[in-house]
């Protein structure tokens, strides 16, 4: 069974870091694009990060590309994305999604990522 299992979220104080897991089962993430999104309270879905394994290329959303890092393992099968310097706006419930021909087609359950003094 096709599955992608989040992991790593918790709580953090501003300024620290935290590295979020995405594994996936029945598939291999080199065949596909992979994106991180957040969805913070009240407010709508965010994207965050795409790693294009096919095209081999990454790429991050402004508000964290100085801070953030998508990376993947392959032979664990485990994407990745190290974040550091939190800030409380970065609070919000962390999602790996498979994209296939263009569309989210897997989901994660998500892990949630608070940042609190």
């Amino acid at each position: 069974q096709v599955q992608l299992v989040e992991s790593g979220g918790g709580l953090v104080q501003p300024g620290g870091s935290l590295r979020l897991s995405c594994t996936a089962s029945e598939f291999a993430f080199e065949n596909y694009i992979m994106i991180w999104v957040r969805q913070a309270p009240g407010k709508g879905l965010e994207w965050v990060s795409t790693m294009d394994s096919v095209a081999g290329k990454r790429t991050l959303a402004e508000s964290v590309k100085d801070r953030f890092t998508i990376s993947i393992d392959n032979a664990k099968n485990t994407m990745y994305l190290q974040m550091n310097d939190l800030k409380f706006d970065d609070t919000a419930m962390y999602s790996c999604v498979r994209i296939h021909d263009y569309f989210p087609d897997k989901w994660g359950q998500g892990t949630q990522v608070t940042v609190s003094s």
